[in-house]
Parts: C-alpha cells; structure tokens; sequence
C-alpha cells in the first residue's frame, strides 16, 4: 500500500515514442520506470479524450456512461447533438470512492470536471471550461480566488489550436502547461491531499499541430524542418516539471503514475463518410453544395436518405429508421439486418490504389457492457485511425488529404502509456493492462474496497515486489 498516489496525465502521449525512443532524454520518468510497471495501455473505443479519461478513473465504458466522444445526440431528431461535458458523468470516479472513505483528492485540468461538482479536497476543472472570466471552474467556489491571487489566470486550454501559425500555437502550450503545473504544486503544499491528478492537454495539442514536422511515417514530413524537434523539445521540458512536482512527495510512501488515455500516430488522410454515403445512394442533399459544406449546414432530403454520418478521429453512422427519425425510411423490422449490411460494406472500403483498409464498424451493443442514452448506430475506426473521418460534403471524393475542422497533423492510437512507480517497485515491462485498470489500482494502492462493478482489474496486487 501508499500513503499517497500522484497522477501525471500526458493526454495522447504514444508509448512507442516515449518509450522506444524518447525514454534516455526524460530522466525522471526513466527513473520511475526502474521502480515499477510500465508498458502500453489499451484505451477504449473510440480512443479519444472524451470519454477516455472518464472511463479511466470511473472504470465504466463509455456505453455505461452514456458518452460516446465529444457530441453525442440528446435526441432522435436530426439537428439533435450536444457536446459532452462533466454533468453528464452520472458513474462515481475514483475521487467520489476516495471521498466516501474520508480520503481527499486535488485535481487539476481533468477532463470532463467542468462543470465542478462537490468532492473531498480541491478541483480546478478541465479544457471544456468556456472561460475563466466568466465560468465558475473551481471547487471549493472560493478557490478560484486563491489562485488567481497566488499563482494568477488559470489557463484550462490553447487557444485557437487548429491554426497555421505554429510559433502562436507552441507559445501557448508552453505558457499553459507552466500554469497548470505551478497550479498543481501550489495545492500539493498548501491543501491536504491522499490522491492528487493532473492531465496536461499540452501533449495532446503539440501532436495535433506538429507531429507531420516529426514523424517520417506522415505523408507531408520533411526531414530537417524547422520543428522537427518540437515534440521531442517538449517531452524533455515536461520531464522537468515532473521532476520539480516530485520534489514535493516523500518517494518511499507515494505511488507515482504517468498514464495517458491513448497515444498519437500520422494521419495519413480522411474518409469522407457522407460523400461515400452519396455515392452509395444512401444520403441524398437537396442542393450539392460549391464548397466543402459541414452536413449540418445543408438541406438533407430526409424521405430519400437512410443513413448519415459525423466526421472526427472516427466515425458516427446514424441511421434513419422508421418510428424513430421523425421522417425514418428503414423499417424497424429490417434494421438489424440493415445494419450489419452497412457495416460489412463499410469495412471494405478501400483506397484511392483500391487497396482494402483495415476497418473496423463495430456495433455499440457488441462492445460495451450496457449501452445509455443514444449510441450512434455504428462507430467505425478507419484503417487503425490512419485515416480520419471527414463529414463535410462538397468536394465530390470519398478521399482527402486536408482536415475539414483545420490543420491537424494527427490520429489518435489505441495503446496509450502508463508507468507505476512504487517504493518498493521493481522495474517490469507490461502490455496487457487497460485503462479501465487505473482507478481500481489507485483505490488498492490507497487501501479502500474496490467496488464491484468497476470493470476494471488494480494492476498493484500483481506486481512483482509490490508487497
């Protein structure tokens, strides 16, 4: 057992870069790693912030949460979306179980916390939150106060990401990820704590705008570029702010970890679901647009269209059935047959070479536990997340090699990282862990039950030389 355990969340840092070929640049991480388990962690389908991070520390699927990426449908109408935030987590996360049993918690930038609830300790809440000077994103209310005046603004996110303006961009970062950690050590000195967590976002931005400048794997890489060695610059500064953070923490009695929710690789391009759907004649416009046109914005002829689809890291197909949309046209009764139909067809869409895509259409019913609220019919990862989803209409090809939504360089990876570091730890290498598999190790590591119906395993009581 700990006294204490310590979560530093790096959002979508890959293991096979981090560890495979970072890992002598980052001294204090590979100095945790010699104390504990480390290896790849499966994140959840879709691999993606929200829910990913949730599922994590509630160690519930994203269909028990009723939260299937960042818009989920409110309703079975077509304009019907929302975006997702923390009031729509019904499940306790860990903090919630660590509160009950009179152990406190700070938590600071962890996403899907805006907007704040009651806990047991202290919350500074994550990059959801619309603003600083007019949203409330501290927990106790008078919080907020109290950093303003000691640290100054906090700092929740980048501002304008998808930009072409790299310099911009990479300065923010910078000035964000400084903020946050000054934030986190401030309230490890001043407020009682059993369980602490951060989750630097800065990761997750630095990949999306920089990784074509890193990776020879991307189709627009260019060996010798002028941020070729951003990302790597970046790690070793955020190595640094771990090594300052750990100075605050007593290393024989504190469980350290280092997790991310999924990892990052080249985007190679994206699939243009509804311009496929078009051709398929399964989606009808009433007027094809002149430019590249977000399907929200145009006109759908609902009697003559049976299926739609979301662009982003992966695809949402929705189908229009009868009794269900309000102008549905599958009868309920074929919609099961209806369905697997499309997704065998979907699965073998190939590329521009004709060469078949290693996708995946999988059924929300099949993959989770319980399914709540409204799924989307289908979630389809295309060709291992190589290829993205693009749901504008308007360019007349099922393919692109340009981001519908802005510049972005990166798809998220399934597997993303973890390191365990424990006082007693012995160094072990482990790929077969899940994300669902952090917060029953917190509640072991801490000494509070694990309850029952987390579907995760605590990776503590495996360990070699953990006891």
């Amino acid at each position: 057992m700990a006294k204490k355990v310590l979560i530093i969340g790096w959002d979508c840092a890959p293991p096979d870069w981090v560890f495979d070929k970072w890992i002598d640049q980052l001294p204090t991480l590979k100095s945790l790693i010699k104390k504990g388990s480390y290896g790849n962690l499966t994140s959840t389908i879709p691999p993606i912030t929200v829910p990913a991070w949730q599922c994590m520390m509630t160690s519930k699927d994203p269909g028990q949460l009723g939260v299937y990426g960042f818009r989920n449908r409110k309703d079975y109408s077509y304009e019907g979306q929302s975006f997702s935030n923390g009031s729509d987590i019904l499940e306790p996360a860990v903090w919630d179980v660590l509160g009950n049993a009179d152990k406190k918690s700070i938590l600071v930038g962890v996403p899907q916390t805006y907007p704040p609830r009651k806990i047991n300790g202290n919350m500074l809440t994550c990059f959801l939150t619309p603003s600083v000077k007019t949203s409330q994103y501290t927990y106790p209310n008078e919080l907020r106060t109290e950093i303003e005046e000691n640290i100054g603004e906090y700092i929740p996110d980048v501002k304008q990401f998808r930009t072409e303006d790299r310099d911009f961009i990479l300065k923010q970062i910078y000035e964000a990820t400084e903020t946050r950690f000054k934030t986190l050590r401030y309230l490890m000195k001043n407020k009682e704590w059993d369980f602490a967590m951060i989750v630097e976002m800065g990761t997750d931005r630095i990949h999306h705008s920089f990784w074509k400048f890193l990776d020879p794997a991307h189709p627009k890489y260019e060996k010798g570029n002028k941020y070729e060695n951003v990302i790597p610059e970046y790690y070793r500064y955020l190595d640094k702010e771990l090594a300052e953070t750990l100075k605050l923490v007593d290393l024989n009695e504190t469980a350290v970890m280092v997790v991310s929710d999924h990892g990052a690789r080249a985007m190679v391009g994206g699939l243009c679901i509804n311009e496929w759907l078009i051709k398929e004649g399964l989606l009808t416009v009433k007027e094809y647009p002149k430019t590249n046109t977000a399907i929200e914005k145009l006109q759908v002829d609902w009697a003559k269209t049976k299926v739609w689809g979301s662009g982003g890291y992966y695809a949402r197909i929705f189908l229009n059935v009868e009794g269900r949309e309000p102008n549905g046209q599958i009868p309920k009764a074929e919609y099961e047959k209806f369905r697997r139909e499309l997704k065998e067809k979907i699965e073998n869409i190939k590329d521009e070479k004709g060469n078949k895509l290693a996708t995946v259409a999988h059924i929300p019913e099949e993959i989770y536990k319980s399914v709540n609220r409204i799924p989307p019919d289908l979630i389809v990862i295309f060709d291992q997340l190589r290829w993205r989803s693009i749901g504008s209409i308007g360019d007349g090809s099922v393919y692109s090699y340009e981001n519908d939504t802005g510049p972005d360089d990166a798809n998220h990876a399934q597997e993303g990282m973890y390191v365990l570091s424990l006082p007693n730890g012995k160094e072990n290498r482990d790929d077969k862990h899940h994300l669902y598999d952090i917060a029953p190790t917190v509640l072991d590591l801490l000494g509070v039950k694990v309850p029952s119906d987390m579907i995760g395993k605590s990776m503590y009581g495996g360990l070699v030389g953990a006891r």
